[in-house]
């Protein structure tokens, strides 16, 4: 670890790595959301009903792994197809009610194992470490030309 990017890295895959483990009671607990359903119903609640099209181009992910994942929230209840409100042709996934519980329940979750590792920091530093990763992720967002909507 020569230069301060790989320390970045590294610590980054252990970031990827504790996030699981942050409410512990929760890990494999019924009703948890898998990441990538956490992720693609996170999208949906910021920007609305969204195609398999849509997903494709928001996550730069191919139809058959989108299928799969949007197959499997369907079984799960937490989303359900839709007509396109707009008139469009191809059918959007919506979050339903239990979609929207146990999407908040998990981030809940997230935010308790976050505050209690964080007990110790500053507003100033929790802020600071905020505002660095919201840089990180956006620089990385304008390199891919994919950015998460933010309110």
């Amino acid at each position: 670890m020569d230069k301060p990017v790989d320390l970045v890295e590294f610590e980054i895959m252990l970031l990827g790595r504790h996030m699981h483990l942050l409410s512990p009671k929760a890990r494999g607990a019924l009703g948890r959301l898998d990441r990538s359903a956490y992720i693609l119903l996170s999208r949906i609640q910021a920007e609305g009903p969204m195609s398999i099209g849509q997903l494709s181009a928001a996550f730069g992910l191919d139809a058959s792994t989108l299928n799969r994942q949007t197959a499997a929230m369907l079984r799960a209840g937490v989303v359900e197809r839709i007509p396109d409100p707009d008139g469009g042709i191809a059918r959007k996934f919506a979050m339903t009610g239990e979609g929207e519980r146990r999407l908040a329940a998990h981030r809940a979750e997230n935010l308790d194992g976050l505050a209690k590792v964080m007990t110790d920091w500053t507003a100033e530093e929790i802020a600071d470490f905020a505002a660095r990763l919201s840089r990180l992720n956006r620089d990385v967002e304008r390199l891919d030309g994919r950015p998460w909507p933010r309110e």
